[in-house]
């Protein structure tokens, strides 16, 4: 089944080394952005200021500005180039370096936590692009919903392990007295060694098909066959709606994944310990979903399968602001994970399905352009509204859902067929 699945030539350790990407960087988003440093960073960093929370989404906005104007021009050059994957390796270098030189924010250090996280951050989001430019390769075309599907379940099993690895030492940490600025710090060093060391069999194994073209062999080549593409973005009129949709319902997903932790403790009452609890669960329930749709995806269909989950990202804003006690909250956390899990999978998969094979760091440079641009919108939309509303962080997740209704409008729109027929015209 796994080898059915596949393009011709690929093995099936270099497809597994490719999602061991994903349980690589997942550490990251899970426990800095997610879990633990958002909300050490508003609880203990900027100590529960009134402008704490919108300081928080303003550094992860300027950090997804720069990745919205260096990834379509990264994913060109890589193509061009030949060097996907060499420009994989700098990133991860980049990511798991300042991730570590997080353990040295303390309380009061405001500006070298927002310096540390636009960096990381930025790296992050860099070799985030890159890893799914791999994807049309390694796939079979009536398998990339499952292959994408395997590295986002994989991912959230990556986010277990370092967030499993963080609760150990911050039970332990807490049970002999000690406060956030000594375990949160700790918790950075272990998410760090983590990625860097379940990142190594990407380099080891993962092979890079593409061949330089001489012809553009520079950053002027670059950057003209990216006009280039914007110039004829007509020709694939249904990707670039697609990606528009994306940027709605995606801001939605980045509020959420951005301010979690914020929620849970700041208007649920949660202990650092149980939001990492809660976190951890939900990354099992993502897990599943990543999995399951995954298997589903091609067959049901891409749209279909956007529109499910879009409907239910819905629901969960609703019993999120419904929620008064912990119980409703952790049934929302949950379905959070299910949603979150199916729905990164399908949008990742759906710009495979419609890119041209020969420009996927090109067009995967775009669908990173859209993934950052909803990550400045959903997360600064969340911290204006709650600064403005003086801490109502309950209107400020309602507000926020009005996002996925606009995707599930927009996705509705789309021709798949189309688009495809584009892509491999396109490719020829």
């Amino acid at each position: 089944m796994v080898k059915a699945s596949l393009a011709p030539g690929v093995k099936r350790r270099e497809v597994w080394s490719w999602a061991l990407y994903d349980f690589a960087n997942s550490g990251y988003t899970t426990v800095v952005v997610t879990a633990v440093f958002s909300a050490y960073f508003v609880g203990v960093v900027a100590g529960k200021a009134p402008w704490a929370t919108f300081a928080w989404t303003a550094a992860l906005s300027a950090s997804y500005a720069l990745i919205m104007f260096t990834g379509p021009l990264v994913g060109a050059y890589a193509d061009s180039r030949g060097a996907k994957k060499r420009l994989l390796l700098a990133t991860t270098i980049g990511c798991v370096v300042f991730t570590a030189a997080l353990a040295l924010v303390g309380p009061g250090d405001v500006v070298l936590a927002i310096a540390l996280i636009v960096l990381s951050n930025f790296f992050f989001g860099s070799g985030e692009n890159l890893i799914a430019a791999f994807l049309p390769e390694l796939a079979h075309e009536d398998a990339i919903g499952k292959v994408s599907g395997w590295g986002w379940a994989l991912g959230y099993v990556g986010g277990l392990v370092s967030l499993g690895a963080s609760l150990a030492y911050v039970t332990h940490a807490q049970a002999r007295g000690a406060p956030a600025q000594e375990f949160v710090p700790v918790a950075m060093l272990i998410t760090a060694a983590i990625f860097a060391l379940a990142s190594l069999p990407t380099f080891l194994f993962l092979r890079e098909r593409a061949q330089p073209r001489p012809s553009s062999r520079d950053t002027a080549g670059a950057w003209a066959r990216l006009r280039d593409t914007l110039a004829h973005a007509r020709r694939y009129q249904d990707l670039e709606r697609f990606l528009i949709c994306v940027v709605f319902y995606q801001a939605g997903i980045q509020a959420v994944v951005a301010l979690a932790a914020i929620y849970a403790e700041q208007a649920m009452g949660f202990t650092t310990r149980e939001t990492i609890t809660l976190i951890l669960v939900v990354n099992v329930t993502a897990a599943i979903g990543a999995w399951a749709f995954g298997q589903v995806q091609d067959r049901l269909g891409h749209v279909r399968t956007i529109q499910v989950t879009l409907i239910g990202w819905i629901l969960v804003v609703a019993l999120a602001w419904a929620a008064e006690g912990k119980t409703l909250f952790w049934i929302t956390a949950n379905l959070v994970g299910v949603c979150l899990g199916s729905s990164q999978s399908a949008g990742r998969a759906m710009v495979g399905y419609l890119s041209p094979r020969n420009r996927s760091g090109e067009f995967f440079g775009l669908w990173g352009l859209a993934v950052k641009l909803s990550s400045i919108l959903g997360p600064i939309t969340y911290g204006v509204v709650s600064w403005i509303s003086g801490g109502d962080h309950r209107l400020a997740i309602l507000i926020t859902g009005v996002y996925f209704v606009v995707g599930l409008a927009l996705v509705a729109t789309l021709d798949v067929q189309r688009g495809r027929r584009a892509a491999l015209a396109a490719a020829q």
